[in-house]
């Protein structure tokens, strides 16, 4: 598919140096229209992204000032989220075209009694219809000499990309100019879709890629005539010229655009995009050129994404205080910095960012075992010692350890750098030494929260650098580098645990394979009988590729000993399996790297330098499984690039001897790294195979992720579709790793490494709407969003997404008995009429998968961790708020229990008609229906229902306003303020959070009191009864008692009451059980006769966390005569880690009502 910018090139040079004429305003609307007609662009990344990036800008302001340029018909901030919008008071644009012009004044400001898209205006938009030119002072000063600030702005937007503004850099130079610059925030965003944003001596504050937007115009060809002159810009002067170059364009557009097999109707380009936003702050780059030496010369960039991009700058620190120079620097004026070692990764540059080039750091210290000395010693006296700096190769490494008869478990790449390490680094050793990152004892960082020099482990004190200090949580940062190590700190030097250095003997193998059969057949036997049976000293390695056109199968074996081997050795029982090789070779450490059958024996040799490639890597277990083993076979037949493959590097042994939560590498369970490998030829780079290439990595990776056991966080970076497998990067670490991150780089200047997501990890507010089929769970969806979007009621602005969690079993599903997944997702009888075939199939997958509907709504929340609202559909998960909190315990969970009559059920059902409605496709009954009553009936409470008989959307808005809004209410943000964090009490690595500080604090206990009687979903009147167990429950319940006017029941330890009483033994709870002097069960109890038979009661804690106590005290109430349905728990604080209310509802009282005001992702 080519690309715009392509296009652009091939049309233009159909008309070179004849006359030409600019598109009229006409001409310019018309090609305009059908971009933006045919563009998801706007709605998929523009708008979402900028609302992100605009957020901290808006909380900060009362009232925002907008110069827009060129924004056209429409301004795209009419599509921001309505408090965004409300706060937008004067709007100014240069927008030359009169049409547009004319267009954007009659949307802004409507004749009829239409509310304007910016609600918030304050005075007339100020559209001036001239372009936005340069100044002749811009040159040199930046802008157009404005001498007070009485016209500067808050925000400059220029969204639909820099088009005739060259130099680009000048034209954002003069915006910056006229940022107010009294107030820190101000921000200039640029939008740009062709080519190469020319940014030179720019810093930015953030940059965003979007690499898969896609144009689509008509097959027609007026449609391509009036694209095709907006792409090139111009027309033809003489009128019989231009009628010859639009034949000739029409064949370029329907060479170059891609169709579809099932929409022929449209041509498809690549529209890839970049948003880059800079503040008052982006002229900044001398402040630190004065103090750091710039890289001289050219920088050998293995990574060919990286080498297309243009950093601000490239910075080569000589000391570690020049790196503190960097940091601090960074942190001054608000930009992120990127790390540039072995240059493999695609993130080292980035635009507009400054990239750190550790060159100079490049010395390996070898330290025997009795050299061990410093404030460590004792710990590093029995082993040898490895000290290398952060801009050493891997190949540089293994020379200087084989040197001194040592190694280190490094990768399998000799050019790789630091990243390598830090992130995992699997190599020939995996199997029997483990991961490079395992073999990690200490390392020197340079913290970019402060800029100070951090020890961290065990770091030799010949070593240390002057100044440093160890950090105070130092274990948990350790823990961090090992396996997302590029995330936290600037790493200097890494000291390593060595081993004896060993000898190999490798052995090579190349299999034809005839069709897919023996593929499968091929793949299955080399993972049981060969990698299956192999000895730890053994690995075997293998590819999976096409040479002319044949499909091979390589396999590479490597044996490894601390003596030489003798090609003449044994072969273990594994290695015969596969036959006579076909040759075989004794190397050392250094020799190894040369051996494997990329550099020599596929496709003439990748080694040469002569191609350039892109890689992603999954975790795999079972690759010879018929799903597996089919996908990787399509996969390879489907390449873009004859020189594609499929590397299997082999696992399992001392990586799986490790558990998952040992280090933040916590992918352990895998028999093979599977690294998908797009390679083309150097030659065509810029082509449309590189783009294709790319897009056939990432499109088997996708279809190999929810097959596998995690991926590799190495490659990964701030491109979008990277975050999937960001999300399965660290297994189990993940939320450990964003609250790490959220530690030590606030203000994330590492935030172009592998992606990690905000803590607390997604959505404050996750809402699960279920209900039976048609009650309108689809319908209601989105109109709940929008009173989050556009409210305003809360001090913050608030951001929402409507997802269903079952599209990933419907996909699975589509491709498993070939329906139309379109289908499926969108059309109502359809998706009917295959409803009982797809519950089946769900329950098959749950079956094989017990944790299925776990990761799938990991997945579904993972997707929309940028996001504070995530509203959710197609949940079948029971008692999903009791079984899925403790997943994402910093984000509470509200399940809205839909319900409509069966008559308003019937009318939409749509065209299966009312006599469908719970019964299956072949009109018998839906058991389904009957489980789902039954379960529900019984089993749990939902949090709120919703009796959805009501026509329009005025009723669901209502009902989300009054019973889901309320939860961004800054009274609960004063609250929370209340609860002091108390590190390492009652014990060590404890984060405790000091609920009853609130009684502490003036009008704290008022506060709590208002906000538990607000917030109780039944009716006061109704309630006979609050009861508080002792101690946190006596401080809360008897204030609201008394607000409310209900009587106040005490339960207490046995003893404390008079009789008669009734008890019953109660656990330690959470705080008692985090001691070591109160571990002892006793009893408590309560007056027999204190609550009348069926009264209604309201539990009043200060916090659930194990849900111990509060189990004692429902059955407690129970065994008084309250019926289960007739309590509700009402609580200050929840910690959903500790599943508090899953063990209430496998205990029997999942119908009992449970609200908290405050939830902590923590202890």
């Amino acid at each position: 598919m080519a690309t715009l910018d392509s296009l652009k090139r091939a049309l233009r040079q159909k008309a070179p140096g004849t006359a030409k004429q600019r598109l009229s305003d006409a001409q310019y609307s018309a090609g305009f229209d059908l971009l933006v007609r045919g563009s998801a662009t706007y709605q998929d990344f523009v708008i979402p992204q900028l609302s992100q990036i605009l957020t901290p800008l808006f909380n900060t302001r009362t009232e925002i000032s907008v110069l827009e340029i060129g924004p056209g018909p429409k301004s795209v901030l009419g599509f921001l989220p309505g408090r965004m919008k409300w706060k937008i008071w004067k709007y100014d644009a240069y927008e030359p075209n009169f049409l547009f012009a004319t267009s954007l004044e009659e949307w802004l400001c409507p004749l009829a009694k239409k509310e304007s898209p910016l609600p918030g205006l304050g005075n007339t938009p100020d559209i001036r219809r001239i372009p936005f030119v340069l100044d002749s002072r811009a040159e040199h000063n930046g802008g157009p000499g404005v001498s007070d600030e009485s016209g500067k702005y808050d925000l400059i937007l220029f969204c639909h990309s820099m088009y005739g503004m060259k130099p680009h850099h000048m034209f954002v130079n003069q915006a910056l100019n006229l940022l107010d610059q009294r107030l820190e925030g101000g921000l200039v965003v640029v939008c740009h879709r062709h080519g190469t944003l020319d940014l030179t001596g720019l810093v930015c504050h953030r940059t965003i890629s979007f690499p898969t937007g896609v144009i689509r115009i008509p097959n027609n060809s007026t449609s391509i005539e009036s694209f095709s002159s907006f792409i090139a810009g111009f027309v033809m002067h003489d009128l019989d010229a231009d009628k010859d170059i639009r034949n000739e364009w029409r064949e370029v557009c329907r060479t170059l655009g891609h169709v579809e097999e099932a929409g022929p109707e449209n041509l498809l380009f690549s529209a890839p995009e970049i948003m880059v936003a800079f503040t008052k702050h982006a002229t900044t780059l001398g402040e630190l050129t004065a103090l750091v030496p710039l890289a001289k010369g050219s920088r050998a960039v293995k990574n060919r994404e990286a080498r297309f991009h243009r950093p601000a700058s490239i910075i080569r620190p000589t000391d570690v205080e020049h790196i503190q120079h960097c940091v601090q620097w960074a942190l001054k004026h608000r930009t992120g910095l990127t790390i540039l070692g072995g240059g493999h990764s695609g993130h080292c540059l980035w635009p507009s960012v400054v990239s750190i080039d550790m060159d100079a750091f490049d010395q390996v210290h070898i330290i025997q075992a009795e050299e061990g000395e410093g404030d460590r010693a004792s710990s590093l006296s029995s082993c040898s010692l490895v000290v290398v700096e952060a801009g050493c190769k891997t190949g540089d490494i293994v020379r200087k350890t084989m040197e001194a008869g040592l190694s280190i478990p490094l990768g399998a790449r000799p050019s790789v750098g630091a990243g390598l390490w830090l992130q995992g680094g699997i190599g020939h050793l995996a199997r029997l030494e483990g991961l490079a990152c395992d073999a990690i004892l200490g390392a020197v960082v340079v913290s970019v929260n402060s800029g100070q020099i951090l020890l961290v482990g065990n770091v030799p004190s010949q070593h240390q650098p002057a100044n440093a200090v160890r950090p105070d949580n130092e274990s948990e940062l350790l823990w961090a580098l090992k396996g997302a190590g590029t995330n936290f700190g600037i790493v200097v030097s890494v000291t390593f645990k060595a081993s004896v250095a060993l000898n190999y003997l490798t052995r090579n193998w190349v299999f034809s394979l005839s069709d897919r059969l023996s593929a499968q057949r091929k793949l299955n036997d080399f993972d049981e009988l060969v990698a299956g049976e192999l000895p730890r000293n053994c690995s075997a390695d293998a590819y999976l590729y096409c040479d002319a056109d044949q499909l091979r199968f390589g396999v590479t074996t490597f044996e490894s000993s601390t003596n030489h081997l003798s090609l003449a050795a044994v072969k273990p029982t594994a290695i015969l399996n596969l036959g006579q090789e076909d040759n075989a070779k004794s190397v050392d450490s250094v020799g190894l790297f040369e051996t494997e059958m990329y550099m020599s024996g596929m496709h003439g040799g990748h080694g040469g330098g002569k191609t350039s490639s892109f890689k992603r890597c999954l975790f795999l277990n079972g690759i010879g499984t018929e799903s597996i083993a089919d996908l990787l076979v399509t996969a390879v037949e489907a390449r873009p690039s004859s020189l594609c493959y499929i590397h299997f590097l082999h696992g399992g042994g001392a990586v799986r001897d490790v558990a998952p939560d040992t280090t933040a590498f916590g992918c352990r369970d895998w028999t093979f790294a599977c690294v998908i490998t797009g390679v083309w030829h150097r030659s065509d780079d810029g082509t449309q195979i590189v783009q294709a290439t790319i897009k056939w990595v990432y499109d088997v990776a996708m279809a190999l992720l929810p097959l596998s056991t995690g991926a590799y966080g190495a490659d990964l970076g701030p491109d979008p579709r990277d975050i999937p497998l960001a999300a399965k990067a660290f297994g189990p670490n993940l939320q450990r790793l964003a609250h790490i991150k959220s530690k030590l780089d606030s203000q994330r200047v590492m935030s172009y490494a592998c992606p990690l997501p905000n803590a607390p990890m997604g959505p404050k507010l996750i809402i699960l709407l279920t209900g039976e089929s048609c009650v309108g769970k689809d319908y209601c969806a989105p109109h709940v969003a929008s009173v989050f979007d556009n409210n305003n009621r809360t001090t913050i602005s608030l951001t929402s997404r409507v997802m269903s969690i079952s599209e990933e079993t419907k996909r699975a599903y589509a491709v498993d008995v070939g329906a139309d997944l379109g289908r499926l997702l969108h059309d109502r009888p359809y998706k009917e009429q295959h409803r009982p075939a797809l519950t089946a199939f769900f329950r098959r997958q749950v079956q094989k998968r017990p944790k299925l509907q776990e990761e799938h709504f990991l997945n579904t929340v993972r997707e929309a961790q940028s996001v504070d609202v995530l509203i959710i559909t197609g949940m079948r998960e029971e008692a999903p708020v009791a079984t899925l909190s403790h997943l994402v315990p910093a984000s509470r969970i509200l399940e809205v229990r839909i319900h409509a009559s069966q008559e308003t059920r019937r009318s939409r059902g749509g065209s299966q008609g009312s006599s469908q409605i719970g019964k299956d496709s072949k009109g018998k009954k839906d058991s389904n229906d009957d489980e789902w009553k039954s379960m529900t009936a019984v089993d749990y409470r939902p949090s709120l229902l919703f009796n959805n008989e009501a026509t329009g959307d005025e009723a669901v808005k209502a009902f989300a306003e009054k019973n889901l809004l309320p939860f961004f209410h800054e009274d609960l943000h004063r609250l929370a303020d209340m609860v002091r964090l108390v590190p390492d009490f009652p014990r060590q690595g404890i984060e405790f959070r000091h609920v009853l500080n609130i009684s502490q604090q003036p009008g704290g206990l008022a506060l709590c009191t208002s906000l538990l009687r607000s917030h109780f979903v039944g009716d006061w009147s109704g309630v006979t009864a609050i009861v508080c167990c002792e101690a946190g429950g006596f401080i809360f319940a008897p204030a609201l008692a008394t607000e409310v006017n209900v009587p106040l029941v005490l339960i207490r330890e046995a003893g404390k009451l008079p009789p008669p009483t009734l008890s019953i033994v109660k656990s330690p709870s959470h705080i008692s059980s985090s001691t070591s002097w109160d571990l002892e069960e006793n009893r408590i109890e309560i007056g027999r006769d204190v609550i009348s038979k069926g009264g209604r009661v309201v539990m009043v804690d200060d916090v659930l966390a194990t849900g111990k106590t509060l189990c004692a005290v429902l059955k407690l109430l129970v065994r008084a005569g309250v019926d289960i349905e007739n309590i509700t728990v009402m609580t200050v604080a929840e910690f959903p880690m500790h599943r508090g209310r899953e063990m209430l509802h496998m205990d029997g009282f999942g119908r009992v009502a449970i609200q908290s005001l405050l939830v902590y992702g923590g202890a």
